[in-house]
């Protein structure tokens, strides 16, 4: 494999001017703040654990600054952006600064939120800096769509990172926490300054590490049926979960009964539960249908 020249990241410099030369303002409808600094970029990289033979899919490359960065580790790299400006620009910069590599190259020109099939080999990882206004959903979009995804590396605002990576009992913890659980063992995988980004974000960022489950959950119970319970759940999270549940079980005595079956205390509230509790409650609904609403 050949190795890519030294200055083949881009830079502050490199990331201005090229903005400059495709008339591009980041945006904060997109949710744009793009990275500036290489050692960033190189860290996340490492941090996600890319290797020679990975696959990867990146979700909003933006200017190119980590896709470049992953273009030196992995065997591959697919680079999914909705923007027209920036989806047009991204295959030159990557034949532009390496050449050697553009072939490994391919870009989806598409909202994350549509896209169900990539061309080439599937992806084996996911690292990207999600736009912070729709990070979740896209992170839970790829995760049911790409099974073949094994190690997911996202940058995203501080506080989701912390939702996502929340422990039962924790304040924090909620739908995105449970959902991401349903897929992957979640972790925070560490913190990203303000000052790597262009322009400078109002808020922190952190890193969070999924590594999918070795065997999916053991359930009888469905994705969309264990997902209806938690939202279900969290929709009213001050309420004991015989009160939040009432409308998803049909009536709160059905839902005491769920829950009962499922060894739950109808008196729990959502932010208790594990997701091997949520499937077992949804293995419990009185009406199967009502997990498919």
């Amino acid at each position: 494999m050949t190795s890519p020249t030294p200055d083949a990241l881009l830079g502050p410099a490199d990331i201005r001017e090229l903005a400059a030369a495709l008339g591009v303002r980041p945006t904060k409808q997109r949710g744009q703040n793009f990275v500036i600094d290489a050692n960033t970029v190189r860290r996340i990289v490492r941090t996600a654990g890319v290797r020679p033979d990975d696959v990867v899919v990146e979700v909003g490359p933006g200017l190119g600054s980590l896709t470049l960065a992953l273009l030196e580790a992995a065997d591959r790299v697919t680079a999914v952006e909705i923007d027209d400006v920036l989806a047009a620009a991204l295959p030159a910069t990557v034949a532009a600064r390496m050449p050697e590599r553009a072939e490994r190259f391919a870009l989806v020109h598409s909202d994350a939120m549509r896209v169900t099939e990539l061309p080439g080999p599937a992806p084996t990882a996911l690292v990207a800096n999600l736009p912070y206004n729709v990070a979740v959903p896209v992170l839970l979009h790829m995760l049911e769509h790409f099974p073949g995804i094994e190690r997911t590396l996202v940058m995203v605002q501080a506080e989701v990172a912390d939702r996502l990576a929340a422990a039962p009992g924790s304040k924090v913890y909620g739908v995105p926490s449970v959902k991401a659980n349903w897929y992957a063992e979640v972790k925070r995988a560490g913190a990203i300054g303000r000052n790597v980004f262009w322009p400078a974000p109002n808020v922190d960022s952190g890193l969070v590490s999924l590594v999918r489950r070795s065997e999916p959950l053991k359930t009888s119970a469905s994705r969309r049926e264990v997902f209806a319970v938690v939202d279900a759940a969290f929709a009213q999270r001050r309420k004991t979960l015989r009160a939040a549940l009432a409308g998803w079980a049909g009536s709160a005595a059905a839902a005491e009964a769920a829950l009962v079956a499922a060894g739950v205390s109808p008196q729990a509230r959502g932010e208790s539960l594990t997701v091997e509790e949520f499937a077992r409650i949804a293995e419990h609904a009185g009406n199967k249908e009502s997990g498919q609403r």
